[in-house]
């Protein structure tokens, strides 16, 4: 997992990514190892998390369940910020070019990058570059030395001495959000720039598969990201570059010389929509910044087509797709604790062109609404209390993934939409997969003239006969199901 390795052009994304499967891990939260120091006053593992409290998990901890990772069928890691920073989360950078001491420090993401690679999970970091915190070094020199600063232009400070503590009076400096904590890069300063560039250079010369880039729109700076992009791909041509762009917009994707991919929020509304209609819990969805607003198999099948039209098909083959994340309530308590949903989402999921990626937990049926109650610490040790039906379906999906080219490199064909049923085609070379949604509360299905001459379940429930030229399938409420033809 060199720069040399594969063939892929720095246009073009990499092509380890479609037949990729990620896992999010928020470090604080996953997993704890005794051989990381730690200070004393950590919360309880089991307890409730808080947004300012640690629980001390690290990268060795992680290392410790890689076998455990694998066996799942993951063959891809996201991991949230993990350089030094005084908050949980680390999305206030202190210092860009030294892992957290908590996390185990640079030496502990040396042991992570060889262990997954040995195993052959690639390892991508995320990238938080328009804003640093305050106890970052250069931002800290101007709350000392104000004005005289030598580091006074990395920053936009409107009046000396900034207000960065008093939260009942702006900060007197350009903020993320207006966030005192979070005082924002002046990416104009070709200092800063350059800088960026050389902790993204570090980081992939140390061995990280790529970058997931935060909030990259907030970076106005003209060829900002066409750099950053052409920079990181000298040193490593097949590093995977996502973005967080939460909706649909080919602006941000290698086509137009910036990121192979981008995080597919839209694909989640999309699927949410169509399998959860009528069980999204309102409160949490106000939470998040996307349209929830039920619709059946029909508006799934236009909300496709839309995405699909969008994107290249090489951009929809790397894109993240997702069904939540740090920045989301738990996927089970935004359906409102309906495990159909899940399991129909999850279907949706792991047979749509691109890189699926599942949240922490999110696989064992864990709950819990937004910040903070969507970043508890993993149960491990409490298996009793996982949904191993849902772990079940997310096991086998994924396998299936692994199994069928189709799924991965396949190209994406619209079937049926019904009210609750929705059925397409993922075709490659000679392979055809049918699959097959019902989203509905009575038993359904459909017939359609499809050249084949038996079909092969390969996953789900319900039945598919071939006769004459035609498959007919037919499923149970709420039940999906994927055959061969």
């Amino acid at each position: 997992m060199n720069a040399s390795a594969g063939s892929t052009s720095s246009q073009s994304p990499p092509d380890w990514v479609a037949d990729a499967i990620f896992y999010q891990i928020f470090p604080d939260r996953f997993a704890c190892s005794q051989g990381v120091p730690k200070p004393g006053n950590l919360e309880s593992w089991d307890s409730p998390a808080t947004r300012h409290g640690y629980k001390g998990g690290d990268l060795l901890g992680i290392v410790e369940h890689l076998d455990w990772l694998t066996d799942l069928g993951v063959n891809a890691i996201y991991l949230n910020p993990i350089f030094q920073s005084a908050s949980n989360h680390r999305y206030h950078t202190h210092d860009y070019y030294r892992v957290d001491p908590l996390l185990g420090g640079n030496e502990a993401f040396d042991v992570l990058v060889a262990a997954a690679h040995d195993r052959g999970l690639r390892v991508i970091i995320d990238g938080v570059f328009n804003h640093a915190s305050r106890g970052f070094l250069q931002f800290n020199d101007i709350l000392e030395n104000g004005a005289a600063s030598a580091w006074r232009d990395w920053f936009t400070v409107f009046r000396y001495p900034p207000n960065a503590y008093d939260l009942s009076r702006p900060p007197d400096y350009a903020a993320w959000w207006g966030l005192h904590a979070l005082p924002e890069f002046n990416t104009e300063n070709l200092e800063v720039r350059e800088f960026i560039m050389r902790v993204a250079e570090h980081w992939i010369e140390r061995g990280a598969d790529g970058w997931r880039l935060d909030v990259p729109a907030n970076i106005k700076t003209q060829g900002f990201w066409e750099e950053f992009r052409v920079r990181v791909k000298a040193v490593n041509p097949e590093a995977y570059l996502v973005g967080e762009i939460w909706v649909t917009d080919p602006q941000w994707t290698s086509d137009r010389g910036r990121f192979d991919g981008v995080m597919n929020y839209a694909l989640l509304s999309a699927i949410l929509r169509f399998v959860a209609a009528g069980r999204i819990d309102g409160d949490h969805a106000s939470r998040i910044p996307l349209d929830f607003d039920p619709h059946d198999a029909h508006g799934y099948e236009a909300a496709i087509a839309y995405l699909l039209a969008a994107y290249s098909k090489a951009t929809t083959r790397a894109n993240l797709n997702l069904l939540g994340s740090h920045d989301t309530p738990r996927l089970l308590s935004l359906v409102g604790g309906h495990r159909s949903a899940v399991k129909l989402a999850a279907t949706l999921l792991f047979t749509f062109p691109g890189a699926p990626c599942v949240y922490y937990g999110d696989e064992i049926g864990m709950a819990g609404g937004h910040d903070p109650g969507c970043r508890e610490g993993f149960p491990w040790g409490r298996e009793d209390e996982w949904d191993h039906e849902l772990l079940e379906t997310f096991r086998s999906l994924m396998a299936l993934r692994h199994r069928e080219p189709a799924l991965r490199h396949g190209g994406y064909r619209h079937f049926h939409a019904y009210g609750g049923f929705y059925a397409f085609a993922r075709e490659h070379g000679s392979d055809c997969l049918l699959v097959a949604v019902n989203a509905g509360d009575e038993a359904a299905g459909f017939t359609t003239r499809l050249p084949g001459t038996r079909t092969e379940p390969l996953w789900g429930e319900g039945q598919a006969s071939l006769v004459d030229g035609c498959v007919h399938v037919d499923l149970p409420a709420r039940s999906a199901g994927v055959w061969k033809i």
